[in-house]
């Protein structure tokens, strides 16, 4: 019964904020739901490390893109091309799996959901080297190398980052896992970086599918989160 009073207070948690017309305090929530405040900061800890809550540059806490992920199915995506579509996100500076869905294709891409992954060898890194550096950070030492194409150079990485912030996108093949490509697309929401939408498949399958009609399908992808995670502004403005 104990677990069941946790999982339905979590759910009021993500409810009230959902209905909130702004970003909320821990002393806010918890009065709004009658919880004590250390009871409304230990939920609202557990659903910001799974990307369901997020804080503000205030430091009040709103919905979390894994959360408006989930509510557009990424399921979807995945069916539609037959290959793995992830939501990735920063976390104390490391990028991290916040959902995951597998399509029909036979491979079934790692990582899993809660695992990290490296910045500068994947798509969802050079992301958010290039559109959010301050969110991100690399080894201090030499990069590592995963594969013979893992961008290893430091001088290297920041030009493929200048690539990604002219295009608008980002691309990985055989950086980090031999035979798997990935195209992402940023996901922003009023100016600032929130994660990223990416798609991995075999590399024969990227180039099958063509880069650009699937870096297209990931930005509109991307565009229709921006659109829920701003869904209450826009109301509020009509």
């Amino acid at each position: 019964m104990e677990a069941l009073t946790s999982v339905e207070k979590a759910v009021d948690v993500l409810f009230a904020l959902h209905g909130a017309p702004a970003s909320l305090g821990v002393t806010a929530l918890g009065h709004e739901l009658g919880l004590p405040k250390s009871s409304a900061h230990r939920l609202l800890a557990t659903l910001t490390r799974r990307g369901l809550v997020e804080r503000d540059e205030r430091g009040r806490y709103q919905p979390g893109i894994a959360l408006v992920g989930l509510g557009l199915a990424l399921e979807q995506e995945a069916d539609a091309l037959g290959e793995t579509v992830f939501l990735v996100g920063a976390r104390a500076r490391r990028l991290y799996v916040l959902d995951k869905a597998e399509g029909t294709g036979f491979l079934r891409a790692a990582p899993r959901v809660g695992e990290a992954v490296p910045v500068h060898a994947t798509a969802a890194g050079k992301l958010f080297l290039a559109f959010a550096p301050h969110q991100v950070s690399l080894p201090a030492g030499a990069l590592a190398r995963f594969t013979p194409r893992t961008l290893a150079s430091r001088r290297a990485l920041e030009r493929a980052v200048e690539t990604v912030r002219a295009q608008g996108f980002a691309e990985n093949r055989d950086e980090w896992i031999p035979g798997m490509s990935v195209v992402a697309a940023p996901i922003f929401s009023r100016g600032e970086l929130r994660g990223a939408l990416v798609v991995a498949a075999p590399s024969a399958r990227v180039d099958e599918l063509g880069r650009e009609s699937t870096a297209r399908r990931m930005r509109a992808g991307a565009g229709r989160i921006r659109a829920r995670l701003e869904g209450r502004a826009q109301e509020d403005a009509r």
